[in-house]
Order: structure tokens, then C-alpha cells, then sequence
């Protein structure tokens, strides 16, 4: 016998499971979020600070290699690990995937209570092509290679072929499609990174046949028009080449954007100097060279991707993003580093011809770290670091003054330990996480860097100016009693000055790089984190009122589940009697303040 159930209750039904299905996908997947400047990744809810690290290209190629693995990370403090999926491991045979090692990956991630970005070897890694299935590799007439100006082809998948972009977005559909089965509940996933370093090797752009042909025609019209409405925002490097030929609206590669390499030019392994003056080699690398071949490849490269991305997100839209091998001074000419990549010189053209990408992210291995972080982040563009060295004061400094969402050193696996300046940063950035989460983007979140020997830095943030001496790890000596006259004029109290070393002589023991996230959290109340060495912290008000300044709550302590809990109230000879405050070394306070005359 059937029950008649009436309509109304059915629709009704329906419509409370559509509504719960929308906000298991829409509403609680891992997405992005603005604050202020930064952008920021939500996870169930929450602002998720990725204290990561990838592992080696292969060290997640099998279940048993990553066994002793997982401790080891959680031992570093890390709540996020990047992990390489291959094409080729994954769908061995065209058409048939295998998902074992996917979903193994998960299930023991969520053991270790980390978090998961996945790192698509599709068609290209590092520039080449190695992570392709063997299918494809064999296949070079359906699956065709760049070729180069000797007119040698070379193992790289070429950007114009419909087949090769078809199959691997296919394949990376079937891997979003399976993610959203095994985890679109749990979000242990929380990331997706699409090929890796895309671009031409060894070549300023393709030269095939299908690729000069293309060169040879017009630049394209939604190109065109994407930089005509955005021409007041443009990266300099790219509007001073546009405008350098014209800023013209319409024309071939070269009439728009200038001339690519001449075929006189030899492309060397690296820019060395010579062939480039000792100016050139620290400006190069910040400069367009042969524009019209970089912005022909990153417009090729960044069609490819998108429709990559597409076919991922009509699946499961979590955030996806694509990484960059970064011009630098040994290799400053497109060729030398992967050319069309989505480098700050041509992040326009990756804008217009990839919106759907979450982001565009530097794998940032250089010295100058924060100027690639400003480049980075012009525009709105979120910032990520999925590769970079194992440095603890730039992971304070990418959270704590570039808004980052995660931070990521490479081989983390052979650099991993509960013992390095990296799990110190680590702990301290995870102890202030939401202090930190709740000013990214806003003028009262920085980060500061000292060393021994530096001059005293002042910061204004929020209220107050802090002035800031290096102090190093050793325990600060307490400074004289001020006088009388001193104190009623309401200048600082007299401080002892940090030990410096004797000229040829080694630093002192104590005398590690300072670095300190400063987070004003109220109109008198700042969160300070240090790591590496310690800071002493003079307050002066920038507002009317009383001149004198006074600690008031000094708290040594961490954030448990989103509160704050002290871990030892500060007072005495531990602030200088009320007088000095003291952020040492890998250690987070809770400091209020309050004026008086």
C-alpha cells in the first residue's frame, strides 16, 4: 500500500533539503572573504591562517613514504600541508582514475587535525611537462609540444591545443567532483593550486606553427577591452609598455605591446653579467623584456587555465589558484624563467584571461621579500605564498603586515621540527591567530623587524606611538629610576641600551633578528607577538589628552578555541615596576594602557 503524501509537505520537504544542500556547498565551503585590503580564507565559518608547508614534489606520491611524515609536521606547528596530486598517478589510463591515494591523503590529514592544499600536476610543472600521463606524452600529434626559435621541439605541452587542455581539464573535473564526495562535509580540503609555474622554458614564447600563426594575427578583442577598463589600474611595468607603443586598442602582438626577442638573440640558461650590466642586473628582473612574446604566452597560459578552473568549480568551488616562478636577477629575460607565467608584470593579462582564479600566487624564494609582497598584492590580489624558504620572521611578516592567508616553505619535510625558528613563529602567529584574523586589512595590525645595533623605530597604531628598541633574547637589565623632572614632564623612562659586539667580533648569543606582530585590538589594548628575539616597547599617545602613559594589564598568554587565557599576570620587576614593557622572544602578550598627568 502506497502513502499519499500531500504535495505541499513534499515541496516543502524538497525545498528544506535544497536549502541545507546550499549551505553544506555555498555557505560552508572554504571561501574567500575581504577585510579592509586583505582578502582572507573562511573555513567553516572561521578565519583560517594557513601555517603551512609543501611537501617534496613526490614525498606524497604513496601512503607508506608519508607515514613518519605526519608527526613531524604536527611537531612544527603547522595546521596545513600543500600535497602534489599527479595527472599522471591519477588517471594512468585514459578515462579511468584512481583515487586511492586522494582519499588516503584526507584520512590521514584529518587524523593529524591539518588542513589540505592540493597541488594539480596537470599539463605542466616547474615549466615542463613531466607530470603528464604517459597517454599524453606518447601522444605528441593529439597532444603536440612547444617548439623552439632552433625549431627543436622540447617536452612542454603547448597552450594551443584544444585536445590538451580538454583532457586535463577533464581530469581535474573528476578529481573536484571526488573531493566534493569524500570531504565536501568535513573541509579538510581547503585549496586548490592548478598546474604549477606555468611557462615557456629555454624560449621567450612557442614558436610552432599553430603559435606564430596565432603571434602573427590580431591581439585579442576581450584582451583589448579588459585593458581599455582597467587602464588607471594597470601595473606600472605593464602600462608603461602600452603606453610606449601607442596604447593602442587594436593590432597584432607586436604592434600593441612592442617586439618580442629577435632571432639574433641566443637564449641563455641565465642572465648573467654579462650579457647584462651590473645596473641592468638589479633592475632587469623588474622590467618587461621582449613584451609582445611574454603577454602572447601568459594570455595562452591563462585561457588554458580558466577553463581548467571552470570545469574544477562547476564541481566544488573552493578557492583555486594558480603560482608563479618569479623573474629574478640571474634570470630576468622571459625564457629564462617560465615565460607568461602569472608574474606582477603581467598580472593584467592573467586577470582578463583567467577571472575565474582565485588568486595569483609568488613562489618567493628572493632577498627582497617585501617589495615582491607589495607587487603581489597590488590590485586586491589576495596573497598566498605556496613556496618560499623556511624564514620565520618572513612568515611573521606576510601575516602580520601583508595580510596573507597562508604562508608555505618548500620541502618542509626536511626542515620540519619542533625546535626551529619556524615552529617558534608558527606557535606565536597560532597563539594570536585571532587577534591577527580581526585586523588584517586595517591600519592597526603591522609587523616590525630588528636587529642589534638597529636605532629605536617608531610605529604609530591605533592611539599610540610604540617606540621599539631591540633587546635580544637575554633578560633585559631593569633601567635607573627616572627623575623626578622627567617623570613630570612625561618622558619615557630611561632605558639601558642592548648589548652590541665588538667591531670584528661575533654577535652575542642572544643577539637573534627581532620580529614582532603588533595588533592594536582596541582604543587601549594591544595583542604583541615576537619571535626570534625580543623588543622593548615605550607608549606615547597620539591623541588629546593626559601626556603620561601607563601599563596597565600586562598579560603573558595565548588564544584556546577562539579566548584568550592567560598564562602568567605580569607585574613588578617583570614590567619594569609598571614602566618597561618587555615582548621577548617567542612570546605573545595581552597589554592595556591607560594615560594619566
Amino acid at each position: 500500500m502506497k502513502l499519499r503524501v500531500p504535495l505541499k509537505f513534499t515541496l516543502a520537504c524538497a525545498s528544506l533539503i535544497a536549502l541545507q544542500g546550499y549551505a553544506q556547498t555555498a555557505g560552508g565551503l572554504p571561501h574567500l572573504q575581504k577585510q579592509g585590503t586583505a582578502t582572507q580564507l573562511m573555513v567553516d565559518g572561521k578565519v583560517f591562517l594557513a601555517l603551512a608547508g609543501e611537501l617534496g614534489n613526490n614525498t606524497a606520491t604513496s601512503l607508506e613514504n608519508m607515514q613518519p611524515v605526519w608527526p613531524r609536521l604536527v611537531a612544527g606547528n603547522l595546521n596545513c600541508v600543500l600535497a602534489a596530486i599527479s595527472w599522471a598517478q591519477m588517471e594512468p589510463t585514459e578515462g579511468k582514475y584512481e583515487f586511492g591515494l586522494v582519499d588516503g591523503l584526507i584520512q590521514e590529514a584529518r587524523h593529524h587535525d591539518l588542513k589540505l592544499v592540493f597541488l594539480w600536476f596537470g599539463s605542466w610543472k616547474n615549466g615542463l611537462s613531466s607530470y603528464a600521463p604517459y597517454w599524453v606524452k606518447q601522444d605528441y600529434k593529439r597532444f603536440p609540444r612547444i617548439q623552439l626559435q632552433s625549431g627543436k621541439s622540447m617536452e612542454l605541452l603547448s597552450t594551443l591545443s584544444d585536445a590538451t587542455r580538454d583532457a586535463d581539464a577533464r581530469a581535474y573535473r573528476a578529481l573536484m567532483k571526488h573531493i566534493k564526495e569524500v570531504d565536501s562535509r568535513e573541509h579538510t580540503v581547503v585549496m586548490m593550486q592548478v598546474e604549477n609555474e606555468v611557462g615557456v622554458l629555454r624560449d621567450s614564447r612557442d614558436r610552432s606553427a599553430a603559435a606564430n600563426k596565432a603571434f602573427a594575427g590580431p591581439a585579442p578583442k576581450e584582451l583589448m577591452d579588459y585593458l581599455q577598463r582597467h587602464k588607471d589600474t594597470l601595473s606600472p611595468e605593464f602600462r608603461e609598455v602600452w603606453a610606449a607603443h601607442g596604447s593602442k586598442t587594436s593590432g597584432t602582438w607586436e604592434e600593441v605591446f612592442g617586439p618580442g626577442k629577435p632571432a639574433n638573440v641566443e637564449m641563455p640558461i641565465q642572465t648573467k653579467s654579462p650579457p647584462l650590466s651590473a645596473d641592468e642586473y638589479q633592475t632587469g628582473w623588474r622590467k618587461l623584456h621582449w613584451p609582445a612574446d611574454e603577454i602572447f604566452m601568459a594570455w595562452h597560459y591563462a585561457r588554458f587555465v580558466n577553463k581548467v578552473i571552470e570545469e574544477g568549480k562547476a564541481e566544488y568551488n573552493i578557492p583555486m589558484f594558480v603560482n608563479a616562478w618569479l623573474q629574478q636577477p640571474n634570470m630576468a629575460w622571459p625564457g629564462t624563467y617560465p615565460s607568461g607565467g602569472p608574474l606582477p608584470q603581467v598580472h593584467d593579462v592573467w586577470r582578463a584571461g583567467a577571472p575565474v582564479a582565485d588568486l595569483l600566487a609568488p613562489d618567493l624564494y628572493l632577498q627582497y621579500f617585501d617589495e615582491v609582497c607589495e607587487r603581489f598584492t597590488r590590485n586586491g590580489n589576495p596573497l598566498f605564498i605556496p613556496e618560499t624558504s623556511a624564514n620565520a620572521a618572513n612568515a611573521l611578516t606576510a601575516f602580520g603586515k601583508y595580510g596573507a592567508i597562508g604562508f608555505s616553505p618548500f620541502g618542509i619535510e626536511r626542515a620540519v621540527g619542533p625546535d626551529t625558528e619556524l615552529a617558534a613563529a608558527y606557535r606565536v602567529v597560532s597563539q594570536m591567530a585571532p587577534a591577527i584574523a580581526a585586523q588584517q586589512g586595517k591600519d592597526t595590525i603591522t609587523t616590525v623587524r630588528m636587529n642589534q645595533g638597529d636605532a629605536p623605530l617608531k610605529i604609530k597604531l591605533g592611539n599610540y606611538t610604540l617606540d621599539l628598541t631591540y633587546v635580544g633574547r637575554g633578560r633585559v637589565p631593569i633601567a635607573p629610576e627616572p627623575t623626578a623632572a622627567g617623570q613630570a614632564a612625561g618622558q619615557p623612562r630611561p632605558q639601558p641600551a642592548p648589548p652590541v659586539a665588538a667591531p670584528g667580533q661575533p654577535a652575542a648569543p642572544n643577539s637573534a633578528p627581532a620580529t614582532a606582530i603588533l595588533v592594536a585590538a582596541g582604543p587601549n589594548e594591544f595583542y604583541l607577538g615576537a619571535a626570534g628575539g625580543g623588543m622593548r616597547i615605550n607608549f606615547s599617545p597620539n591623541t588629546p589628552g593626559p601626556p603620561i602613559v601607563g601599563l596597565g594589564d600586562v598579560q603573558e598568554g595565548k588564544f584556546v578555541d577562539g579566548k584568550w587565557r592567560v598564562v602568567r599576570q605580569l607585574g613588578g620587576d617583570d614590567t619594569g615596576q609598571g614602566e618597561i614593557l618587555t615582548l621577548r622572544a617567542n612570546t605573545v602578550l595581552h597589554v592595556t594602557v591607560y594615560r594619566y598627568e
